[in-house]
Order: C-alpha cells, then sequence, then structure tokens
C-alpha cells in the first residue's frame, strides 16, 4: 500500500508540472516572436537620430542639418544664376575644405562664413558675408570671370579665386562635391532624406487674408524672432527661377500650402527631362531646409516627404502632387 501510494503521488505530480511547462513553452515562444518583431520594425519603433541622408546609385552621404540647409543655399544660388552643375561642384567642395559647409563666424585671422572669406581682402564686412546667400554670390562672381573654369581641374578653380595658402585641398572633396551636386540640382531625383526632430514655427499662413497687420498676424519663436518665410527665402535663394503662391490645403488638414513653381532656367539640364529635374532640385532644397522654415512635408511628382515619417524616407503618393510644381506642407501634423 505505501509503494502504491508513493507511486500515485509520484503520477499526480508529474501531471501538475506538465501545464507549468506548457506555460513556460509559450511564454518563450511568445518572447521569441516579440523579439523578432521588435527586431525588424526597430527603424520606425525609435526615432533616428537629427541628420541627412543621400542615396544614389552612384554613392552615400551623410550631412548634419546645417550642413545640408547651407549646401542647399548655394546650389540654389547657383541655380538662380543660370551656371551649369560644375559650378555647384566647385562651390560645394571649395565650402567643404574651408568651413565644412558650417556658417562659421570666425577663422583664420579675419576670415568668416562658409567660403571663410576675409573683410580685409575686399569680400565684404562680416556681416555680409555671414550671409550664405551673399557669400555664395561672393564666390561665384569670382569662379564666372576664370577662363574656361568648367573644363579646368576643380582645385585649380577653386583656388582662382580663393588664393589659398594650400591649393591642392580642395581636390580631395570633388567626389562628395560631384554626388550632393547631383542630388541637389534635382538630377538624382528624390535621393535627400532628412531627419528632424522639431521644427521651427512656421509664418502665418500666405493664403489667409488680412487687411492690416496685427500683432498676432504671425507667430514668434521662443528667442522672440519672427519665423522665417519660405517665400521670402525662395525668392532670395533662387531669384526669379521659382515663384511661391499660396495652393488648396488638404482636405481636413489646416496647415498652410504653399506651390513652388520652378522655370526651366532653374535646372542645369537643357534636354526634356529640365522641367523635372528643376522640380527636384526645389523639392530637395526644400527639404534641407525644413528644420529652419518649418516645412513639414514636401509633395513632388508622385511622392512625399514627410517631417512626422523620418524613417520612410521619399514614399509614393497616389495623389495630391504635381509634375509642374512642388507643394509644401507649413507645420508639424496635429496630434491625435
Amino acid at each position: 500500500m505505501a509503494e502504491d501510494g508513493l507511486g500515485g503521488s509520484e503520477s499526480t505530480g508529474r501531471r501538475r508540472r506538465r501545464p507549468l511547462r506548457l506555460v513556460l513553452i509559450g511564454l518563450v515562444a511568445l518572447s521569441v516572436i516579440a523579439g523578432g518583431v521588435l527586431y525588424f520594425n526597430r527603424e520606425k519603433l525609435t526615432v533616428p537620430p537629427e541628420g541627412c541622408k543621400i542615396t544614389t546609385a552612384g554613392g552615400k552621404g551623410t550631412l548634419d542639418l546645417a550642413q545640408a540647409a547651407n549646401a542647399a543655399t548655394i546650389t540654389a544660388v547657383a541655380l538662380s544664376r543660370g551656371l551649369p552643375e560644375r559650378a555647384v561642384t566647385i562651390a560645394l567642395a571649395t565650402a567643404m575644405q574651408e568651413s565644412k559647409i558650417h556658417n562659421l563666424t570666425g577663422g583664420d585671422r579675419d576670415s568668416v562664413g562658409l567660403f571663410q572669406q576675409r573683410p580685409s581682402q575686399g569680400w565684404g564686412t562680416a556681416q555680409q558675408i555671414s550671409d550664405p546667400v551673399y557669400a555664395t554670390n561672393k564666390f561665384l562672381d569670382g569662379l564666372v570671370k576664370v577662363p574656361g573654369y568648367a573644363r579646368m581641374p576643380l582645385t585649380d578653380a577653386a583656388q582662382q579665386v580663393q588664393k589659398s595658402g594650400y591649393p591642392q585641398a580642395y581636390a580631395k572633396h570633388e567626389t562628395n562635391a560631384t554626388l550632393l551636386s547631383a542630388v541637389l540640382t534635382g538630377r538624382e531625383p528624390a535621393a535627400l532624406n532628412c531627419v528632424v526632430h522639431e521644427l521651427a514655427a512656421p509664418a502665418a499662413d500666405p493664403s489667409a487674408a488680412s487687411t492690416a497687420p496685427t500683432a498676432s498676424s504671425s507667430p514668434v519663436s521662443a528667442d522672440g524672432q519672427q519665423p522665417p518665410d519660405v517665400s521670402e527665402r525662395v525668392r532670395r535663394e533662387f531669384g526669379r527661377t521659382v515663384s511661391a503662391a499660396p495652393a488648396a490645403k488638404a482636405a481636413k488638414d489646416p496647415r498652410a500650402v504653399l506651390a513652388l513653381t520652378p522655370q526651366l532656367s532653374a535646372s542645369t539640364d537643357s534636354g526634356p527631362g529640365a522641367q523635372r529635374q528643376s522640380g527636384w532640385a526645389v523639392a530637395q532644397w526644400a527639404v534641407a531646409q525644413a528644420q529652419e522654415l518649418g516645412i513639414g512635408a514636401v509633395a513632388y511628382d508622385g511622392k512625399v516627404w514627410r517631417f512626422d515619417k523620418p524613417s520612410d524616407g521619399w514614399q509614393p503618393k497616389a495623389d495630391g502632387t504635381a509634375a509642374d510644381r512642388v507643394l509644401v506642407t507649413l507645420g508639424a501634423p496635429a496630434k491625435h
């Protein structure tokens, strides 16, 4: 009887342990599945760091937000002057060498800005040179005076303008500058994606009618400055080659929309693809300037970039885009 009793107790214990073992196996399986889901969706579940990436068939590169914005400005100014892509490449390579495409407040002796131009050498005042548009125009003024600059070695063309103590230093940046200019001139479409964590407050809705300006007609940033105006920035950087006008808002979205319409003269291509290339130059300029100008979305040519989808980059968009103008939505989407 004692043996039967012992045998019966052991059998009961085994039966009790089986459900526990099954539960543990189930928990382990669920953990593996959950881990797999998290791993394969890690880019969507975590916010990537701020910055910009360039991805083309010919190469890849990265920029911080300030570098991307400054490079886009350099390109826009060159396009406004009707200059070839080679001029953009030379200007970008020069800025890479002189300032790493940052608008520096100082440098060697009295050098200032993107191209480290010196007030004492006749480039302008320090305040003027600190303006990227002015500094780029001054560099290009010198470049176009160099006979045959588009056909000579890049470092020689840059040196003719800069008169640097290191005349061969510009050559090492040619590959990266060529890649960047191909993207920012629109020759490589949908190739620039920027991750922005926080947008500047956009200027007042350009489509809002107002008989007189009021104290509340435009938001004011935390530092007390008026927010930058996209239309004004387009005019300063692209000149007459791109026009800006209010456009219809998306359904159920109160945010203002601007239509940026490039002219053929905004392209470095004179062929049948010039209009499309011009549009992509403007579209990628808008992405590069998104943080400072408060741009929440850019739509063009069947694709859209969205501030609130940082890991997606340019995505297909069936409607709400055009092939003759770039649609720019101001501000971040409302949080639900």
